[in-house]
């Protein structure tokens, strides 16, 4: 029954119909900076279908009826079965379609990992449980290239397939595949090399290996990329769900693990017994084989967190700019224009570093590899650390609607924390960093002239500077108490990198508030505590608002 008590005023619209990539004016302009350019009409195709309200729906659909695990069929036949809702199975297809997860690798020009980045972006800042195994199918690739070719020769074109099919089966009779990983084991869990799985020869030239991983996300997935024990020391060696023949592989589904956020992806434990795999790369170098894919995934993390941030803004500008309160829209009370100015502020530096990254995988002389070692890990550590409190921030934007499941924001703010914590937590990437330092000198040498080259911008920045060199030069001088100032080293690193990127890119409205807000003595601790003299008008328009 509807009364006049129900009648629904100031509230704001679906933001439906959205291009999620023109109405992104940072990664429209980081793309084209970036030699992405060229994949424009590409990318405002994809941000009209994930900004359609089916598309929405779908998403919504996928982490509302969650991933299902049936270890046995009625008949007591053992299955390990994973269900997802069609919605989820849409979404994949959609991202898959469109080249979300190996395009950077399928079609080798100028700009390709940045074209690539931006398209995982516009899906995961709409559904981003489906962008772990579209993520993993793309970091395999440079693992996949060092295998065996017959090997490689077999699996390389269904990996770079844009066809989508969810069926477990023989992996001769598809012609595309999805891959996840599986490393961690609960003794050990950043710590691999403490892993128990062992391997062992099998007559035919394949191995055998037998044990318990903690944490394997998509296990519904083709095939994996696994860490084992051998005579010879940690070893990498692919395994199939599904053995040539169509036999079911000694993978065995334990459970599904019951996440904070991130619902509409399935991940496990999984019991591996006497399972075949292939040996990738050297036997005893499974970390040097893995570590690309690794990498590669660490810079998804950063592209997600980037993603989610994107989300959060578009979302509470939106809400408060059809909302009114004391009789003016929200927007133009100047505490909330603050605070979505300094949400936008950490969105745009994110998506900027983010494309950055993704750009130095592009380039492969000595320097961009150097550069992109240790850029992706600092990005890592410092962008998805970040994205948890924005979330928040955006979140409160929107009063108690944003607490509710039925807004965007609730499933987002349980979403950010998997970045942070996925690929090496806080500690692990920090130390990771420490570790490229001590032995690849030549990273920190690239890194230090990437940021210098905004050097002389302002005395704010120059003055960041040398408190970056100060901390460096301290790491270095004792390595063995390293350790104990690592996170303030790479927080330094993190925003000299931000800052830099803005000023030599972006528009100087972005640039010089980010400079005030982050790095000047005016600072403020939460979002909206913005230094006088910032434009917050401006950052507040760029967020793509439509009134």
């Amino acid at each position: 029954m509807s009364t006049a008590t129900h009648q629904v005023t100031n509230q704001a619209p679906p933001r439906i119909g959205i291009n999620e990539f023109t109405s992104n004016p940072a990664l429209v302009e980081a793309v084209h900076r970036y030699g992405g350019g060229w994949a424009h009409d590409r990318l405002s195709d994809i941000g009209d279908l994930v900004g359609r309200a089916d598309f929405q729906r779908d998403a919504e659909l996928a982490n509302v009826f969650t991933p299902e695990f049936s270890s046995h069929d009625r008949w007591g036949h053992r299955v390990d079965d994973v269900r997802f809702h069609p919605a989820y199975h849409r979404i994949f297809g959609d991202a898959i379609a469109h080249g979300a997860h190996t395009s950077c690798w399928a079609e080798s020009r100028e700009g390709a990992h940045v074209a690539r980045a931006a398209t995982f972006m516009a899906f995961a800042q709409i559904e981003p449980g489906h962008a772990c195994p579209v993520s993993m199918t793309h970091a395999v690739v440079p693992s996949l290239r060092l295998a065996d070719p017959q090997l490689t020769d077999f699996w390389l074109p269904k990996v770079l397939a844009t066809s989508y099919d969810p069926e477990l089966r023989d992996p001769a009779t598809k012609a595309s595949a999805v891959f996840g990983m599986a490393m961690t084991e609960k003794q050990g869990g950043s710590d691999v090399r403490a892993n128990t799985t062992r391997a062992v020869p099998a007559p035919d030239g394949t191995w055998r290996l037998t044990g318990h991983k903690w944490f394997c996300s998509a296990p519904q997935s083709d095939a994996f990329l696994v860490l084992a024990q051998t005579p010879e020391g940690l070893s990498c060696f692919l395994v199939p769900r599904v053995l040539p023949g169509g036999e079911r592989n000694g993978f065995f589904i334990q459970r599904l693990k019951n996440k904070l956020g991130n619902k509409s992806n399935a991940s496990s434990e999984i019991e591996l017994l006497d399972a075949t795999g292939w040996l990738v790369g050297e036997p005893g170098r499974g970390v040097r084989t893995i570590i690309e894919m690794v990498n590669q995934t660490r810079l998804d993390c950063i592209l997600g967190s980037a993603a989610g941030m994107r989300q959060a803004v578009a979302e509470a500008s939106w809400h408060v700019a059809h909302r009114e309160a004391f009789g003016a829209p929200l927007v133009d009370q100047p505490a909330m224009t603050a605070v979505i100015a300094d949400l936008q502020l950490e969105a745009e530096a994110a998506t900027w570093t983010a494309i950055r990254a993704s750009a130095a995988f592009d380039d492969t002389d000595d320097e961009s590899s150097a550069f992109a070692r240790l850029a992706t890990a600092v990005a890592k550590y410092w962008v998805c650390k970040r994205g948890p409190h924005h979330a928040y921030e955006a979140l409160e934007c929107l009063g108690g609607n944003g607490y509710t499941e039925d807004f965007p924001l609730a499933r987002r703010y349980r979403e950010q924390p998997v970045m942070a914590v996925w690929e090496g937590s806080g500690n692990v990437i920090a130390l990771d960093v420490l570790r490229a330092m001590a032995r690849e000198p030549q990273a920190v040498d690239a890194f230090v002239r990437e940021v210098g080259h905004a050097a002389g911008h302002s005395t704010t920045f120059d003055a960041h500077l040398k408190q970056l060199h100060a901390l460096l030069s301290e790491a270095a001088a004792d390595p063995q108490a390293a350790p104990r100032i690592a996170r303030r080293v790479i927080e330094s690193m993190a925003l000299a990198l931000q800052a830099s990127i803005l000023i030599r890119e972006a528009p100087a409205v972005v640039a010089d508030a980010f400079v005030a807000a982050r790095l000047g003595e005016d600072r403020g601790t939460e979002y909206g505590a913005l230094p006088t003299g910032v434009d917050a008008a401006a950052l507040v328009a760029r967020s793509g608002i439509e009134r």
